[in-house]
């Protein structure tokens, strides 16, 4: 029989996705499923963005730019404009989700056995791309109990080796909903600076940030131009996950020229991925203040809730739409497989993440699950007093 390579061994599981199997076999029994694992949002894509896909009349659809439609770019130099980042379409190459960015981010600026150093716990599939790009990570440990804020300099420091290329951060956090501060973002540049690594920032959740905090850009630190790469994506803004269409940003050229060759192996992104983003850009300033509005009772009452679990605790997070909580739990994977195939309450259960597949560390995670708040305000509530009645019976209890 043939063999399979030893990419294909390391490449890790989703936490995300894999306990599907046995959320579709508790449909299958009748049991309702509250889906809190998947950072799918339940709001509606805007309209003006689905007209642009049926009112589509190109009568051929083609390959777009390997760095994506102008006119996209154009417009989306000016989305950036609005929110103080100044870049040109020139110093942008879309693609297919902000997945394939991160890989060609990765590809660009490491060799085989590179390391980039991440704050841990981070968005799974980081390691995944890591592994599909040949790379290692390098956790940093930071914690439930500060709210994960930045770890110290010195831990960043004491993790650099000879092998590392960069440090990437996620603003704000995916999956702990923790924003990072201006004064957090200029230690990472100092470091960057020092050790003339790479800053790679995933703000894809810019949009999402409450209690009156103002998200601040990494391409907005002076002096690191030729340092700092931009990740982002329409996925979450726009509540269009399905398009896939991201976006690979810097000011450094020869970065950017070395990342083309790897955008025209690939020909190109989605013409009509690209085509309902661009109309997007048209959404009225009204769909965010509403969104936003809605996600921040959503946070409020997942915070509320599980904080009154005896045992329970979860900070309360300043952006995106995820919560790691710390449950009175000793095996997270077993728990979350457990309350699918082993308990209803009036018919229903909750579908949760595992936090061990979003740390590095062995062992780290175990008591802790993600939660992505995206589901309506009564739906949370209700699956929250799920989520409780099942902890008062389960047998891996602490």
């Amino acid at each position: 029989m043939p063999g399979i390579s030893s990419k294909g061994q390391k490449m890790p599981e989703s936490p995300i996705r894999k306990l599907v199997p046995f959320a579709n076999a508790a449909k299958e029994r009748g049991v309702k499923v509250f889906h809190l694992n998947i950072g799918q949002p339940d709001i509606e894509t805007p309209e003006v963005a689905l007209n642009a896909i049926r009112n589509y009349d190109e009568k051929v659809v083609a390959y777009s730019p390997s760095n994506g439609i102008l006119s996209y770019r154009k417009k989306l130099a000016q989305y950036y404009r609005n929110h103080n980042i100044e870049v040109s379409p020139e110093e942008m190459i879309v693609t297919a989700g902000a997945s394939e960015a991160i890989l060609f981010a990765m590809q660009t600026i490491m060799d085989e056995g590179d390391e980039i150093i991440i704050p841990e716990p981070y968005y799974a599939n980081y390691k995944g791309f890591a592994v599909n790009a040949g790379v290692n990570v390098v956790p940093i440990p930071s914690s439930i109990e500060s709210g994960f804020a930045l770890p110290s300099i010195a831990e960043f420091e004491d993790a650099i080796t000879p092998k590392t290329k960069a440090i990437m951060v996620c603003n704000p956090n995916n999956p702990t909903g923790y924003l990072y501060s201006r004064e957090e973002l200029e230690t990472l540049k100092k470091i960057a600076l020092k050790y003339d690594l790479y800053l790679i920032a995933d703000e894809v959740y810019r949009e999402f940030v409450y209690d009156g905090k103002q998200h601040f850009s990494l391409m907005n630190l002076d002096g690191l131009e030729d340092n700092t790469i931009l990740i982002d994506s329409v996925s979450k803004r726009y509540s269009a996950c399905g398009f896939r269409i991201g976006v690979l940003i810097s000011k450094n050229k020869t970065f950017m020229a070395t990342a083309m060759k790897f955008a025209q192996a690939r020909l190109s992104p989605p013409s009509f991925g690209q085509v309902a983003a661009e109309a997007a850009l048209d959404t009225p300033e009204e769909y965010f203040e509403n969104v936003l509005q809605e996600y921040l009772a959503r946070r409020d009452v997942v915070v509320e809730k599980i904080n009154a679990i005896p045992g329970a605790f979860c900070p309360s997070p300043s952006g995106a739409f995820y919560v790691i909580a710390k449950l009175p739990i000793r095996d997270s994977d077993h728990f979350c497989r457990w309350l699918l195939e082993d308990f209803q309450y009036e018919n229903k259960t909750v579908m949760l993440a595992p936090a061990t597949g979003f740390y590095a560390t062995p062992g780290r995670g175990s008591n802790e699950v993600r939660i992505s708040y995206v589901l309506n305000v009564d739906d949370l509530a209700e699956a929250m007093d799920v989520l409780e009645k099942a902890l008062e019976t389960y047998p891996g209890k602490v």
